[in-house]
């Protein structure tokens, strides 16, 4: 087997793969967080008598304020001042680089309420609207009356383009005067940061080693590439001509457009609209597929509110999330974010063949309950939590052919002949990849010491990270259709014997 990997390219930099894709760029300029503190130490206390002590009377005592241990504090780290930033508040949670790039992680524990509570608030004067369909409404409206790039966005596709749309924003709002975004953007991975495979080469592309989402790339490269050849040529105006000079710049903020954006529904007045938005701060929320986090827009005075799930507890230092996509397979979350995950629980594996299990007894053996799309892994079950099972195994319990006939035991030779069949068509999609999975972790580790060497020599960065995306992407693949064959190992050995 030969990788179709350059030996050239092993000398780029590369960095640790982040499954973040709306947060992984580290900021140009350093963050320093200046927290008040309090101390018990430092209240004034109640001078008494020397002699005797007379016990207070409660009706002239003020009530105490009982401090609940679960409530947030606000947290407010310098670059929320940049701009008018200030009407951003953020509640008990610190911004900060995690194993997955910048994301908001909790400064303080959080018990479970019954009611979700708002750790953000970001106000639509700081986002940058565009209503999904005609007439096309921005909140807030930057765009002056007779601007060309008006006529730009009015030509694209109301169905389709608004990802286009998005990102024809985003450049005006880097050009526009004082705009937030003219600050904000700094926060934003640049183009050799940026996973998007949007930005990919065709050498990149075909390390995915997934010919139907190389295939689909190609597509919206060109899409992109036509569309800024078609209103960025040679005779624009100055005014559209410097927002996106090369055709780069454009991808990138479509790219930007596509792992940013929020779709909320929302009300100006008395119109109920839905719009794409792209939202400061809350788009450093990194991805879970068990979130702790949601979005919920306040109409009253349209904010976009960042809220803790309703019984959720949450320990100092763990990280809040949000899930991007559900019910979505890897190949989307890479189209869409760049990153896969090896856990997707809603990965599926396409068998051919007529071997089939029981489902009843395979959802036992690993104790997962609930409804095909509200599989979970019930660990009350057992004593003792089973690391094994986790989303690639709930992800096996939906792709796995299974028959089920009421509580009828499977026959111990029948099912252990689907198991066989099953196990060896999964070796044969294994070696129908070019790579096997240890080639493509060696591969990994050899472009994080690259970057390492480089980094530690100040050698010019080089772009590259699609290309690391692309083989983790791979090689994620891989671990899920190896997490099923030993799934199936597991459940001869406990159905079976």
């Amino acid at each position: 087997m030969a990788s179709s990997v350059a030996l050239h390219q092993l000398a780029h930099c590369f960095f640790i793969y982040s499954q973040s894709a709306l947060w992984s760029a580290r900021p140009r300029y350093s963050i320093t967080r200046n927290r008040g503190s309090s101390s018990t130490n430092n209240l004034i206390r109640p001078i008494k008598a020397s002699l005797v002590e007379i016990p207070p009377f409660p009706l002239f005592q003020p009530p105490k304020v009982e401090e609940s241990p679960s409530e947030l504090e606000p947290a407010d780290p310098d670059f929320y001042k940049i701009g008018y930033v200030r009407s951003m508040r953020a509640y008990g949670v610190e911004f900060k680089e995690g194993p997955d790039g910048f994301g908001v992680y909790a400064s303080k524990d959080v018990e479970p309420l019954r009611r979700a509570r708002i750790i953000m608030e970001i106000p639509i004067e700081l986002m940058l609207t565009i209503s999904k369909k005609l007439p096309w409404m921005f909140f807030p409206d930057i765009i002056p009356v007779g601007h060309p790039i008006f006529d730009i966005i009015n030509s694209t596709d109301p169905e389709t383009d608004w990802d286009l749309r998005l990102a024809c924003l985003l450049l005006y709002a880097f050009d526009c005067k004082d705009n937030f975004w003219q600050l904000y953007g700094d926060f934003l991975p640049s183009v050799e940061e940026c996973t998007s495979l949007l930005l990919a080469t065709e050498e990149e592309l075909l390390e995915l080693q997934d010919e139907n989402l190389s295939l689909n790339m190609r597509k919206q490269q060109r899409r992109a590439l036509e569309f800024w050849e078609k209103n960025w040529h040679s005779g624009v105006p100055l005014k559209i001509k410097r927002l996106a000079r090369d055709p780069e710049r454009f991808i990138w903020a479509v790219s930007m457009a596509q792992s940013r954006c929020i779709n909320m529904q929302m009300r100006i007045g008395a119109l109920v609209q839905d719009a794409n938005m792209l939202v400061p701060y809350a788009d450093m929320l990194n991805h879970s597929f068990q979130p702790n986090c949601f979005f919920h827009w306040r109409f009253k005075d349209r904010m976009l509110e960042v809220m803790i799930n309703a019984g959720q507890q949450i320990k100092k230092g763990e990280e809040m999330t949000i899930n991007y996509m559900n019910g979505q397979k890897n190949d989307m979350f890479m189209q869409r974010y760049g990153f896969s995950s090896s856990v997707n629980p809603w990965d599926v594996i396409q068998f051919s063949g007529n071997a089939r299990i029981h489902l009843d007894s395979f959802l036992s053996i690993f104790n997962i309950s609930g409804l095909p799309e509200e599989y979970y892994h019930n660990s009350q079950l057992m004593r003792n939590r089973d690391a094994f099972v986790d989303g690639a195994i709930i992800a096996a319990a939906r792709t796995l052919p299974t028959w089920s006939d009421g509580d009828v035991p499977p026959l111990p030779s029948a099912e252990r002949k689907a198991v066989k069949e099953l196990q060896e068509e999964c070796q044969q999609m294994l070696a129908g990849f070019p790579t096997t999975s240890k080639e493509d972790q060696k591969l990994l580790v050899m472009l994080t010491i690259s970057c390492l060497v480089l980094l530690l020599t100040d050698s010019m960065l080089e772009a590259g990270r699609p290309l690391e995306a692309a083989i983790k992407y791979r090689l994620d693949r891989k671990k899920f259709i190896e997490k099923v064959m030993q799934a199936l190992d597991i459940y001869q050995e406990r159905l079976l014997f």
